[in-house]
This record gives structure tokens, C-alpha cells and sequence, in this order.
């Protein structure tokens, strides 16, 4: 087992970048959110308290209180675990309040279901990003829902219904809570759509005004040497800074803008390849390149790719490409034998976030690959969540049988490595190593790490 060195990071590791403006738009979108829906069953509770009905208070309390602990998820940036936890459970508590307390008659219509509308709206944003099933599945079944109890009269005869006299005043309270938060949801939208369409028209005069870099993760051979790194784009905004790349990928993967940027990460890494050729110390290096599947969908994209090589003279073997399971969904074969194509010439492939759902192992055989790669989800909890831990042994096992190499990124601790360690990965990239940085300070932490090793 081969013990890392430690380094100094203060010379080269720059500070982590900051959060996506959509992320921070979404938390403050959350917490206005869990806000309302605390205020509002407080409300409530102290009203049935008020009037001995305690059950129905002590449900509201309970509601509350999950609001409340949605906003300290928020506060965390867990937003993804706090909107799951918030709308799971008023969801619940609207529908019963529907069938059980809300029953609309010709005096004072129904009011609680407006609030799916504000579920629906709010999980459809907050969720922008996410697989399509966990973005327009939980907004369209609120949505549903919505409908439902808008069409129809259901409820059940019990003795919670709630009086003319409390549903009359609750219906003028219940839609003034609904239509505040929708307000402020749509603004949020605005912010988004403006935003958006902002970076769009920036993200093109980035490019062509330089403003993009690369930035290189050390990744390490299973001897813990230095065998290459991860290419990263950084955009580096004349007015706004470094901006996330969480927060530009995906409006480059919406607009096109992805394949022009892709051409230009595949050509900078090339280059670099070359350079690196140029030094005994380094010639031996790899860059792995992430790919989107849109790049991989062009059908030229094997010769874009061979021409790239040819042009830049790097050798096909110092570059590794890194598809996403993602990629699988569909048209596989024409995947395999644009894979079987790069993999004749020499290019390396590398599977990326390998284990989050999408291959099947009747594909997996068929697929040219070089390497397998642990994704950080399970890296992360690995030595505390037991299921994490089983399925970063199953894919060691399968790329040991393959006879693929294995690699695990996001490690960040000694103990997330050493385990690996146990289990076969020895190669890893992570913080545990380095951040991404520039190329100047990835050849000053070689040269220190190669010192110390």
C-alpha cells in the first residue's frame, strides 16, 4: 500500500469555486418556501389548539417542524435531500387535509390544493438539472393532484370537516399564502430565463475572446504515481469572474455551445500533450477529456477527433476520453463502433461515473473500454454507508474480471483511500491529491510530489 505524501497546499490548490447562481437562487427559492409552509401550519396549529381539536394541531406542528428542518437542510446545501423531505410530506398532509378537513360546498369552495400548484411549480425548479423522472415527475403528479381536487368534491364524512365559519376565513388564508409564494417562484423564473439568456450570448464571446482555460486534476496509476489528469474547463469572465462550471455546462449543453467548446478542450488538451512530450519527466503523462453526448452524436465526431491528433501530433495514446453512462441510453450501437473506431487509432476510453444507473452489463461487455471510474457519489460515503461501500466493491470486482483499469475520483480523505485501497483501486484523483488547477501549478505540484514519492 503506497502512502501519499503531504504537501503544503497553500502554493498551488486555489479555493473551491463558488456555488452555481442557480443553486443560490434555488436555496433562497427553499427557504422562502419552507418559510410559508412553517408560518402556515403554526397558523393553523395555534387555531386548533386554540379550539381543543389537538390532533389536527399536533399534525400541523409536526409540518412545521419538517418545514423547519428542510430549511436547516437548505442552509447546508442539501437542497436536492431538503425539497424531497418538504414535498414528500405536504404533499401527504395536503392530500388527507383535502379528503379529511377541506370539503368544499356550495358556501366556501375548497382552498388547500392551490398549494400543489406551488409543489408543482417550485420541485420543477428546484429539481432544473436532475434526470428527467425526479424533475417532471413529481410536478406533473402535483400537478395531477391539483386537478383532481380542483374537478371534484372527495372527501370523506368525518368529524374533523371543518366548519363554514373556519373554511370561509382559511380559504382567504390559504390562497393569499398560495399566490405569495407563486409570485415569488415566478420571479425566480424571470431571474432564471434572464439569466440564462444572458450567459447564452456570453458564453460565445468567451470563447473568442479567450476566456476560457483548462485546468488539471492529477490522477494516479494504481503504484500511486502521477499518471496523467483530468482536463477541466474554467471560464474566466472579464466582469464576473471564475464562473462554475456547474452553472455554464449545462446552459452550453442547452444552446449547442457545448460542441464549438468541446472542439476547443479536445484541441487545448493536444496541445498540452505535445508539450508534455517534449520532457522526459512528463512524456509519459495522460489528459482525460470528458465528453458530452451531444459531441459523441455527431457523426464525424471520430474524425473530428483523429484530426485533431493529427493536427496537434500528440500521440492517440497519451489521450483518454471519458464518456458518461449517460451516453448509453440510446443508439448504442453506433456508440460501440464510434468507441471501436478511437480505440483502432490508439485513443483511450475511460467510462465516467460509472455505477449511477444507466449501463447494463449485457452492454458494458460490448464496449471498447480502457478504464472504469468509481463515481464520487459513492466515494463520498464510502466509509459510511454500507450500500456505497458494496457497490464501489462491485465495480472493483467487475474491472478486475473485465480486465479493465479502475480508478476512483472525489477521494478526499486518507481513510476513503486506504479503503479503497483495500478493496483493488489504488488509483485515485481527488482532493486528497489536488484540486484542479492551472497548468503552471500542476507542473509545481508534480515536481513536489515526484519529491516526495
Amino acid at each position: 500500500m503506497v502512502s501519499l505524501p503531504t504537501f503544503d497546499y497553500k502554493v498551488w490548490v486555489h479555493p473551491p469555486n463558488q456555488e452555481s447562481k442557480h443553486s443560490l437562487r434555488m436555496r433562497r427559492a427553499l427557504l422562502v418556501w419552507s418559510a410559508v409552509m412553517a408560518l402556515g401550519m403554526l397558523c393553523w396549529a395555534v387555531y386548533f389548539g386554540w379550539h381543543g381539536t389537538w390532533s389536527i394541531a399536533v399534525c400541523n406542528i409536526l409540518l412545521a417542524a419538517i418545514a423547519a428542518m428542510s430549511a436547516v437542510l437548505t442552509r447546508r446545501g442539501r437542497t436536492r435531500s431538503a425539497t424531497l423531505l418538504m414535498a414528500g410530506s405536504l404533499y401527504v398532509g395536503l392530500c388527507l387535509l383535502c379528503l379529511v378537513q377541506d370539503i368544499p360546498n356550495a358556501q366556501a369552495p375548497r382552498s388547500a390544493h392551490h398549494f400543489f400548484l406551488v409543489m408543482g411549480m417550485g420541485t420543477f425548479l428546484i429539481f432544473k438539472g436532475e434526470r428527467a423522472w425526479l424533475r417532471h415527475g413529481i410536478s406533473v403528479l402535483c400537478f395531477a393532484t391539483f386537478f383532481v381536487f380542483a374537478s371534484t368534491q372527495w372527501g370523506f364524512d368525518t368529524p374533523y370537516v371543518l366548519p363554514d365559519a373556519v373554511r370561509i376565513p382559511g380559504t382567504w388564508f390559504n390562497n393569499t399564502l398560495a399566490l405569495l409564494v407563486l409570485y415569488a417562484l415566478l420571479h425566480v423564473m424571470q431571474s432564471e430565463m434572464t439569466a440564462y439568456k444572458a450567459m447564452a450570448a456570453e458564453l460565445r464571446k468567451g470563447l473568442s475572446g479567450n476566456q476560457f482555460a483548462l485546468y488539471y486534476q492529477p490522477q494516479t496509476d494504481e503504484l500511486g504515481r502521477i499518471a496523467g489528469a483530468e482536463a477541466l474547463v474554467r471560464w474566466m469572465h472579464p466582469v464576473n469572474g471564475m464562473v462554475s462550471p456547474a452553472e455554464f455546462i449545462p446552459v452550453a449543453e442547452q444552446t449547442g455551445f457545448i460542441l464549438p467548446l468541446g472542439h476547443w478542450v479536445l484541441g487545448t488538451a493536444c496541445a498540452q500533450l505535445v508539450r508534455w512530450s517534449q520532457d522526459p519527466a512528463t512524456a509519459a503523462l495522460t489528459i482525460a477529456v470528458n465528453v458530452s453526448a451531444q459531441q459523441f452524436k455527431q457523426p464525424d465526431y471520430v474524425k473530428q477527433v483523429l484530426s485533431v491528433l493529427a493536427r496537434s501530433g500528440a500521440v492517440a495514446s497519451r489521450l483518454k476520453l471519458e464518456l458518461t453512462e449517460g451516453m448509453l441510453v440510446n443508439d448504442v450501437d453506433d456508440i460501440i463502433a464510434k468507441m471501436t473506431a478511437l480505440r483502432a487509432h490508439g485513443v483511450r476510453l475511460s467510462l465516467d461515473d460509472f455505477g449511477t444507473g444507466y449501463s447494463s452489463l449485457s452492454y458494458l461487455k460490448k464496449l471498447p473500454l480502457d478504464q472504469l471510474k468509481i463515481d464520487k457519489s459513492f466515494v463520498r460515503d464510502v466509509l459510511t454507508d454500507p450500500n456505497d461501500a458494496a457497490i464501489a466493491r462491485t465495480v472493483v470486482t467487475l474491472a478486475h474480471s473485465m480486465g479493465l483499469q479502475i480508478i476512483a475520483e472525489g477521494v478526499e480523505t486518507e481513510g476513503q483511500r486506504a479503503f479503497l485501497a483495500e478493496i483493488g483501486c489504488s488509483a485515485i484523483q481527488g482532493y486528497l491529491l489536488s484540486r484542479p488547477v492551472p497548468i503552471a501549478e500542476f507542473g509545481a505540484f508534480l515536481e513536489a510530489y515526484n519529491a516526495r514519492t
